[in-house]
């Protein structure tokens, strides 16, 4: 039998809530339409920010969101964002789709969606094609409570106090879209523009620098060897995208066991890269002050047939919905290193959370993971242990299972489980070491089929049910972990 140990008495390490964090780029129907439908809109909206969008992302307590991009912000000047609308200057989006946009959604309008939200906003400044000054005159306009041109310049556009902004990335991808630069390179301009990332009042700056791309373990070591001490985070980035591997094309919804199997292989990569490159910070940096923050990850797949290639937009399956909540798990266990992470992205853009069509919102396989972890989100970290079977797909031999545990501010252990095997149930014994069981509950997220994913003609074909597939003893408890499934436990 499979077994799952957990230890009640806690490790004293807190998952920080911004693991579940969210990204939303200017990137085919991400902002426009996703999010900023307009004032005008007969879509139901707030000062032009879609309701229904934030009454859903309330729902899975997002708390953090990461903008403008991305391979945008490194072209994003933030001063034709701001003043009145129809004043603003339209731009082309070079990286993605190569559209005109009129610059509607800015500075004021992403700062209002986060208060609509009551989340944190982490703003990614630009530093291939900007300047010192402007990311220096950036963060005086958001933060800077006093008398300066920058702070009048706000209350001229309408905003009298300034913001609390703790989250600022200094670009993003400095090693490709962001500049093509060496990392010996970048640590002198990190160091160089960060110096100017002023902390006004009571508004301190969390500075995150660009980390490496998936295995560059190299740019990680110059980074920490020379920016160390100047840095709060350091940003990684790593895709599931099987077709850039395969180098072959890689439907969404069309695919077979193979390709299960080659995604789940894929995901658990995370894994190997958080504990790499912890490693090399540890060596720098022992007592772990410097985040690791993976600002960007998820799966990435064809575009939908018909759609603009630049778009990025692609259905959402079950599939999706695993790689969700094994990379979570694998978060969540090394929160003494991880403590932010954006999956990309928020809406209609990649693992999205939500997609749209019109005034027409559907929510996501890979939503529904991030409403069942919630209850992670600022609870104590419990170690775990476990010893499972493997699931083989081809030459491929993986673990059937991933699990996380935690202990809310409740008292109640919760427990998350993924069981990657498409075709066979896992029957698991979970024990818990220093607690007893009492009442358990839970809910699961699964299907039938491998492809199962929800429409605008079947919005709710994918969603959670109550799990009750378990039994309790004194200090145990055996659970059936459907195929293919993400479930929640709740020991109390």
């Amino acid at each position: 039998m499979n077994r799952v140990i957990v230890g009640a008495a806690g490790t004293g390490i807190r998952i920080d809530r911004n693991i579940y964090g969210h990204f939303a780029e200017h990137l085919g129907r991400c902002i426009y339409e996703g999010i900023w439908v307009g004032e005008d809109s007969p879509i139901p909206n707030v000062r032009g920010i879609r309701k229904d969008v934030v009454k859903a992302l309330k729902g899975i307590n997002i708390p953090v969101l990461r903008w403008p991009g991305g391979c945008f912000a490194d072209e994003y000047h933030w001063m034709d964002g701001i003043g009145p609308r129809k004043k603003r200057p339209s731009i082309v989006n070079t990286h993605w789709g190569g559209v005109t946009e009129n610059n509607h959604f800015g500075t004021h309008e992403f700062l209002d969606l986060c208060e609509q939200l009551g989340t944190e906003a982490y703003i990614c400044g630009n530093v291939g094609s900007g300047t010192v000054k402007e990311l220096a005159d950036w963060v005086q306009y958001v933060t800077f409570d006093g008398r300066s041109p920058m702070a009048d310049l706000r209350r001229a556009n309408g905003r009298d106090a300034a913001w609390k902004v703790k989250y600022w990335g200094i670009g993003n991808e400095s090693w490709g879209c962001g500049g093509s630069m060496r990392p010996e390179y970048y640590a002198d301009e990190y160091r160089r523009y960060n110096t100017f990332v002023k902390n006004f009042g009571e508004n301190k700056c969390f500075r995150i620098a660009c980390g490496p791309n998936s295995t560059n373990y190299g740019w990680t070591e110059v980074l920490m060897r020379q920016a160390a001490r100047q840095m709060n985070g350091l940003a990684l980035h790593y895709y599931t995208a099987p077709r850039w591997e395969l180098k072959s094309k890689c439907s969404a919804t069309e695919f077979d066991e193979s390709m299960w199997g080659k995604t789940m292989l894929m995901a658990l990569r995370m894994e190997e890269l958080v504990t790499k490159h912890s490693m090399i910070m540890d060596q720098f940096d022992p007592e772990k002050k410097v985040a690791l923050i993976v600002d960007e990850w998820g799966t990435w797949w064809e575009v939908e047939p018909g759609t603009n290639p630049g778009f990025l937009y692609q259905q959402n399956t079950m599939r999706d919905a695993l790689v969700a909540g094994l990379t979570l798990n694998i978060f969540n266990n090394h929160a003494d290193r991880v403590r932010m992470a954006n999956i990309a992205q928020t809406i209609n853009v990649l693992q999205a959370m939500i997609l749209t069509e019109g005034a027409k919102m559907i929510l996501t396989p890979s939503y529904h993971v991030f409403e069942m972890y919630k209850v992670h989100q600022d609870a104590e970290l419990l170690e775990s242990k476990v010893v499972c079977d493997k699931y083989v797909c081809g030459e491929d031999k993986i673990p059937a299972l991933t699990v996380s545990a935690s202990k809310g501010a409740d008292g109640a252990i919760n427990i998350t489980m993924t069981n990657a095997n498409p075709n066979k149930s896992s029957e698991v014994a979970v024990d818990i070491v220093g607690g007893t069981v009492g009442r358990v509950s839970g809910r699961t997220l699964t299907t039938k089929k491998m492809n199962a994913m929800n429409t605008f003609e079947k919005p709710d074909g994918v969603k959670p049910k109550r799990f009750t597939d378990s039994t309790k003893k004194k200090d145990s408890v055996v659970v059936k972990l459907p195929a293919k499934s993400v479930t929640v436990l709740a020991i109390r």
